[in-house]
């Protein structure tokens, strides 16, 4: 059976590369602001924003490839209650890592399987990241040497990247950190028989 990942991440490609997936990419075009939005405005809980938006995606792909197992994604950045998105300026990337410094928030990553168009499996994952009390000149710093790869990641970093040095605690995998929660993904792939065990 064909796996398809609906996510353009290259991150996410990568680990189930290094994992031996074989899968095929079909990005699912959904407006996740607008949806993120509307989720935000239903007052619905950061995990449940993360597993909404992970269904969007896979469904989009099943509904057109129901013979095929899809794979959705996605992570939403929570501290003290409020959701970041990924910062669309190298100001918004500042204004967000001085807003998570010297503190604690969480990640969730969010993973749904479509098959014969329908969600048959779902699992979200968190962890936990305590960022250093940066001072506003690194953190300006690392906004311009890194804004070309950081500019698509939630919270404006990369755990790994020069990212691993914001942080002085992280409670939970780094798979999570990264977007996807992979060994569940991998424990379903071979309860399944899409990957060998």
């Amino acid at each position: 059976m064909i796996l398809i990942l609906a996510s353009r991440s290259e991150i996410r490609q990568r680990l189930l590369q290094a994992a031996g997936v074989t899968f095929t990419v079909q990005s699912a075009q959904v407006d996740e602001d607008m949806i993120r939005r509307a989720l935000q405005a239903e007052q619905a809980r950061p995990r449940d924003m993360a597993d909404a938006l992970a269904e969007m995606k896979a469904r989009k792909i099943a509904e057109r490839r129901p013979d095929c197992m899809v794979l959705g994604c996605d992570q939403i950045l929570e501290v003290e209650g409020e959701v970041f998105a990924k910062p669309e300026t190298p100001a918004d990337a500042c204004n967000q890592l001085r807003r998570l410094r010297g503190g604690w928030h969480k990640l969730w990553s969010a993973a749904v399987i479509y098959h014969e168009a329908r969600p048959v499996w779902r699992f979200t994952a968190e962890a936990r990241l305590l960022m250093r009390p940066l001072s506003d000149a690194y953190l300006e710093e690392y906004v311009d040497r890194n804004w070309h790869s950081i500019r698509h990641s939630v919270g404006a970093y990369k755990l790994e990247e020069e990212g691993c040095r914001l942080f002085s605690a992280i409670e939970g995998d780094s798979f999570t950190v990264m977007g996807l929660p992979l060994l569940p993904v991998l424990g379903y792939l071979g309860d399944r028989g899409l990957i060998p065990t």
